[in-house]
């Protein structure tokens, strides 16, 4: 049966006006962003925002920017078209690009190349806080290690980490989208070490070397402490899906939980932090 989605579409007056207006419609359950010169399309199951989105709540987000929003229903077969006419290559640097199939390769002008077809999932490289994490994990260690990435819709973190070297990688999601394409993504481009799990909170058996989190705040405070005991006294955690104003709050939890706080990197009103024990 085709899958059916409901589209939410508006316009915004800028950048930050924009990215608050994702953060805010990521906190309600929305998942795929598709962002063009002045809108932005947001997506989401029908069946799932029948069950889970509170349209008075919408209301008011978009009455609170004073925006008009159109709302309408796209089937999954269209998606691919419009991730093909929309989805640009990104590049971090030196160090990592990320492109469609049907992009010409970046080599030899970066380290690492990333294929990637997002469909609905998040996790392009072009939204401020997956390029972030991205940045910070230029500067990390990732050879022989093990890793955790909690939230990974398209898989592209960890796929960054097993070109970096990783031996043990384990990629977990909730939404059942997400799972199938990091697993067409993850086989895309060859990273056969890659595990990858359906999951309802961040915990696992298992003991990680490095941890990656990009979601959002609330989800990073619903499973903070899970996010913790899958660590070791040496591992390093990297959380991001943050607002620059949830920058202190995110530090103090994390430090009550263990972490200290080692870099941050902020793009565009968001940011992504680094923590080591």
């Amino acid at each position: 049966m085709t899958k059916e989605y409901i589209e939410i579409s508006f316009p915004f007056a800028s950048q930050e006006q924009l990215d608050i207006l994702i953060a805010s419609l990521s906190s309600m359950g929305l998942e795929g962003f598709n962002e063009e010169s002045n809108s932005c399309k947001a997506y989401m199951l029908c069946s799932d925002f029948a069950q889970n989105i509170n349209e008075e709540d919408l209301n008011i987000l978009f009455q609170q920017h004073d925006i008009k929003y159109s709302k309408s229903i796209i089937k999954e077969q269209n998606w691919n078209e419009l991730w093909e006419s929309n989805f640009e290559p990104v590049r971090i640097g030196d160090f990592v690009g990320i492109r469609a199939h049907f992009h010409p390769s970046f080599t030899p002008l970066v380290q690492h190349e990333i294929l990637i077809t997002p469909k609905m999932s998040f996790g392009t490289g072009h939204h401020a806080t997956t390029h972030t994490v991205m940045q910070l994990m230029e500067g990390v260690n990732f050879k022989g290690k093990s890793v955790y990435d909690f939230g990974t819709g398209t898989g592209i973190l960890a796929i960054l980490a097993h070109r970096l070297g990783a031996t043990q990688l384990l990629a977990v999601d909730n939404d059942d989208w997400c799972i199938e394409n990091a697993t067409e993504n993850v086989i895309a481009n060859q990273a056969d070490l890659i595990s990858i799990q359906k999951v309802e909170s961040a915990f696992q058996p298992t003991i990680f070397d490095i941890i990656l989190a990009n979601v959002n705040r609330h989800i990073i405070e619903a499973n903070m402490i899970e996010l913790t005991q899958v660590s070791h006294a040496h591992s390093i955690l990297i959380l991001s899906g943050l607002l620059l104003e949830d920058e202190a709050d995110m530090k103090l939890l994390a430090q009550q939980n263990g972490w200290n706080p080692i870099q941050s990197q902020p793009l565009n009103g968001w940011v992504s932090i680094l923590f080591n024990k």
